[in-house]
């Protein structure tokens, strides 16, 4: 089955999932935290049939304090690096238990495995490609792509944006902060020539529970590559997260798109973007930047911006 032809419910406003959600209240999160936001959206629009894969980090730290856990479906706190590898075991034992009859053969369990930027652009890079490369049916992947390793400090990461401040890329007198252009994983999971491949901001949430959804459905890997606002490590006020989710679109330095199939649809053209310092004010890790930092920035947004317009126009309608 292509991507495209995959039959799933679309999620709407007036068919919202309700219910008890599958992540629990009274986690540990941060005020304002838009990872868990982005987390509660997905696993809501999955229901209660799934298994999740979670890998060290923010969302494992403030769900899973021992003697207690917010997951209410089958879950694995594995290494901070082998998340696509477990998933990807986990998948075949479930392969296995329906051959042998132990579960039903004409229902799906996706296997979902979820890990930060740092744990999927940089450590855990390895076990992602494999497991996009061996093409498991039930395989989806989420990156919740905070920009840094926030758990363990506000570390850079291969996914920090250009120019942003973090504990191990100071701005400075010697520094402008960050120096390498944010790496595209959502491009390089396309490489791989998996089925699905999107890009999804909270800040849309109809948009971003729908495209987990189209995942679940594709018989093949899928990779989600879901922006996720960390008020904490970005020096940016709780209370902006969704607003953040929605300038960083609106700016076009995160486009909402999809690869079905290999074939690119962007599905929110912004045809009059925001300046991207509009979206860099609210955020301190960013305002030591001067003018012609941001112009640098601007001009690489707009190129990339038009390079994957041009990709979608590659494509018959």
């Amino acid at each position: 089955m292509r991507a495209v032809d995959a039959v799933y419910e679309k999620v709407t406003a007036k068919n919202f999932p309700k219910g008890p959600d599958t992540l629990a209240y009274g986690h540990r999160a941060c005020q304002g935290c838009g990872e868990v936001l982005a987390l509660r959206l997905l696993l809501k629009s999955l229901g209660t049939d799934f298994i999740a894969v979670s890998a060290t980090g923010c969302m494992e730290v403030c769900t899973s304090t021992f003697p207690q856990s917010s997951w209410r479906i089958p879950w694995l706190h594995v290494a901070f690096e082998n998340a696509a590898a477990v998933a990807s075991g986990v998948e075949q034992a479930v392969q296995i238990l329906r051959k042998k009859g132990h579960l039903p053969r004409d229902k799906r369990i996706p296997v979902v495995a979820v890990a930060g930027d740092g744990g999927t652009a940089d450590i855990g890079l390895q076990a992602l490609s494999g497991a996009l490369e061996r093409g498991h049916t039930d395989f989806i992947y989420v990156c919740l792509d905070n920009e840094a390793y926030m758990n363990t400090g506000i570390q850079r990461s291969s996914a920090t944006p250009f120019g942003a401040n973090t504990t191990t890329s100071p701005a400075g007198s010697h520094s402008k902060g960050q120096h390498t252009w944010k790496k595209n994983m959502p491009a390089i999971a396309a490489a791989h020539g998996v089925p699905y491949v999107a890009t999804a901001s909270p800040a849309f949430h109809l948009d971003l529970m729908n495209k987990i959804r189209r995942a679940a459905a594709v018989e093949g890997p899928a990779y989600l590559h879901v922006y996720a606002p960390c008020p904490t490590g970005w020096r940016m006020k709780s209370e902006l997260s969704v607003e953040s989710s929605r300038l960083v679109v609106n700016s076009r330095i995160f486009p909402l798109y999809e690869v079905l199939d290999g074939r690119y649809i962007i599905n929110r053209k912004v045809d009059n973007p925001i300046p991207v310092a509009d979206y860099f004010k609210q955020q301190g890790r960013f305002r030591h930047l001067k003018p012609e930092d941001v112009e640098k920035i601007q001009a690489r947004v707009n190129q990339e911006y038009e390079n994957l317009v041009k990709l979608a126009e590659t494509f018959p309608a």
